[in-house]
């Protein structure tokens, strides 16, 4: 499984980004490029802790047992839901967003292993830096192709 904290994975996201334009259509779901973007961000935020969302409560109960799911190797489903505080509903600039986010990421690249390890997921609780690394990847994996990149 690909990691954000891996150079070639981070590169790779990187370019994709750059290849998204703001007239670009999703594939599924409601969010337009900009919001895209910008929930991308918000959940970089939530990773490092500068961002917090309360555990759910189906999350305490069984988000220990599911956590896989957020860094195997099988895709997200289309459609799933998200948490509430980074839902992103609201106009954005799809420019300014996607400066943001690259910059996120590139900082959470070199920084976030050490940040993220403290930080609990609101659905599935503990992770470890290198689940934190794989889910962060698979995150972006997921929203880029929705957007066919």
């Amino acid at each position: 499984m690909k990691s954000i904290f891996d150079a070639s994975s981070t590169k790779e996201v990187l370019d994709r980004i750059d290849q998204l334009q703001s007239d670009s259509q999703p594939l599924w779901g409601k969010m337009n490029a900009a919001q895209m973007l910008a929930h991308c961000s918000a959940f970089q935020e939530v990773a490092l802790g500068n961002a917090h969302e309360p555990r759910s409560w189906l999350g305490i109960f069984i988000g220990r047992f599911v956590k896989p799911l957020f860094y195997n190797d099988k895709p997200l489903p289309q459609n799933m839901s998200t948490m509430s505080s980074i839902m992103i509903t609201d106009s954005r600039e799809f420019e300014l967003e996607k400066e943001n986010l690259k910059q996120k990421i590139t900082t959470f690249q070199s920084e976030g292993s050490e940040k993220c390890n403290a930080q609990l997921h609101p659905f599935f609780g503990k992770l470890t830096a290198d689940e934190w690394g794989k889910g962060i990847y698979k995150h972006l994996d997921h929203h880029l192709k929705q957007f066919g990149v």
